[in-house]
C-alpha cells in the first residue's frame, strides 16, 4: 500500500481528471444519515468520503431542454470523475467505491423514509467543506452557487477532512420557497421530493426537467 498518499494529492487526483471542486469528508461524520446508507455500510471499513463537483454554465436555466441535457451531460462527467479517482486510488493499493452522480441521495418524507442510492450527496458535499444546504435543499458552494454536479469516492484510506463551509449561503429569504410551484420546500425539515418529481416528465420518450426555479430564485445561485 502506498504510504505516500494523502489528501492534497487525492484532490490532485480529481482536479487533474477533471472536478471544478474537491473535497474530503470522515465517514464518521455521517451519523445523521439513515441505516444503511452510512458510507461505512457500503464500503466495509471505509474511513474517508471523497466528494467531486463539476459546474454548468448558469445560461442554460433559460431553456428547460438546455437544463435537461446540460444536467444529463454534468452527470456522466462526475460519475466517470468518480470512477478515474477510484481507479487510481486502487492502483495506490486503497479499497475504494464510486458514488454516481445519480445514485447518491437519501430524503425523509411525511415521516418514512423514502431512500435512493448510496449516500446522500449534498450532505457528503457540506461535510467535505464544499458549501452548505440551504432551504431549496440544493448544496450551495461560495464560489460556484448551486450550478455543481456531485459524484463521490468511499475509501478505506484515512484522509484528513476539510473543514465545514463557514460562509453565509442561505438567509432563509423563503424566495425558493415562494417560488415552488409544488410547495416542496414549504417544510424547511421534509424535502417533498414527491412533489418535486412531478417536473421531471417524459417529452418524446426522453427525460426533460420542467421545473428547476429553487435554483434560479436564489440570490446565492452564483455564489458569494
Amino acid at each position: 500500500m502506498a504510504s505516500t498518499l494523502t489528501s492534497e494529492l487525492v484532490k490532485e487526483y480529481g482536479l487533474s481528471a477533471g472536478a471544478t471542486v474537491v473535497g474530503i469528508a470522515a465517514s464518521k461524520d455521517f451519523d445523521m444519515a439513515p441505516e444503511g446508507f452510512k458510507p461505512s455500510d457500503n464500503l466495509e471499513g471505509c474511513l474517508s468520503v471523497i466528494v467531486l463537483g463539476v459546474t454548468f454554465p448558469h445560461e442554460v436555466l433559460s431553456s428547460t431542454i438546455e437544463y435537461t441535457a446540460s444536467r444529463n451531460a454534468m452527470t456522466t462527467k462526475a460519475t466517470d470523475l468518480a470512477k478515474e479517482v477510484a481507479k487510481r486510488m486502487k492502483a495506490d493499493g486503497y479499497r475504494t467505491k464510486a458514488i454516481s452522480a445519480t445514485g447518491g441521495k437519501w430524503v425523509a418524507n411525511d415521516g418514512r423514509k423514502e431512500q435512493h442510492g448510496f449516500i446522500s450527496l449534498k450532505h457528503a458535499a457540506m461535510l467535505a467543506g464544499l458549501g452548505i444546504i440551504g432551504n431549496n435543499y440544493l448544496l450551495t458552494n461560495p464560489v460556484y452557487g448551486n450550478h455543481l454536479w456531485f459524484s463521490a469516492v468511499l475509501t478505506d484510506a484515512d484522509l484528513k477532512p476539510d473543514d465545514k463551509a463557514l460562509d453565509i449561503l442561505c438567509d432563509s429569504c423563503n424566495r425558493c420557497v415562494d417560488a415552488c410551484p409544488t410547495g416542496a420546500l414549504d417544510n424547511p425539515t421534509v424535502f417533498g421530493r414527491e412533489d418535486c418529481s412531478k417536473f421531471f416528465v417524459m417529452v418524446d420518450r426522453k427525460l426533460e426537467i420542467k421545473c428547476f426555479a429553487c435554483r434560479t430564485v436564489c440570490p446565492y445561485s452564483y455564489g458569494v
